[in-house]
């Protein structure tokens, strides 16, 4: 791959990142909403109708881009597998794919109108992912080892 294709290519990563932080940010601050909302009530069909669509429109199409381009990445020749921060990071990504699936397993159980988790939970819920972006961000850029 010569230098262009992979800048065109980290590019496009990048861009489907974004689209997948957004969800996963976005997400569980519904469920904080959906949490409050009375079973069967207009609201909570609209919230399940907006959470099916964030996670089967943009949430599922961007992590599979973000982990097909990330892994082509992984293919260049200056990416060593023996770096520590590469390690971190890439625990992190399994950390952000486990509330990725996390989130579809609550919006199912919304979907049911089965929800037994408070408000708090998905408040919480909410700062995993950002957490995990930090650490990745911070591995990514700054290589601490």
């Amino acid at each position: 791959m010569d230098g262009s294709a992979y800048f065109w290519l980290k590019g496009f990563h990048i861009i489907a990142v974004i689209a997948w932080m957004a969800g996963l940010l976005y997400l569980p601050r519904l469920f904080v909403y959906h949490a409050d909302a009375e079973p069967g009530s207009e609201f909570s069909e609209k919230l399940k109708i907006m959470e099916r669509r964030l996670l089967k429109a943009i949430m599922n199409p961007a992590m599979l881009v973000s982990l097909v381009l990330g892994g082509a990445l992984l293919a260049y020749p200056h990416i060593s597998f023996s770096d520590g921060w590469l390690h971190v990071k890439l625990a992190c990504i399994v950390g952000l794919m486990i509330m990725h699936m996390l989130m579809g397993k609550w919006r199912k159980d919304f979907e049911a109108d089965k929800n037994e988790r408070s408000h708090k939970f998905y408040r919480i819920a909410n700062e995993v992912p950002t957490v995990l972006m930090i650490i990745i961000v911070l591995m990514a850029v700054v290589k601490p080892f």
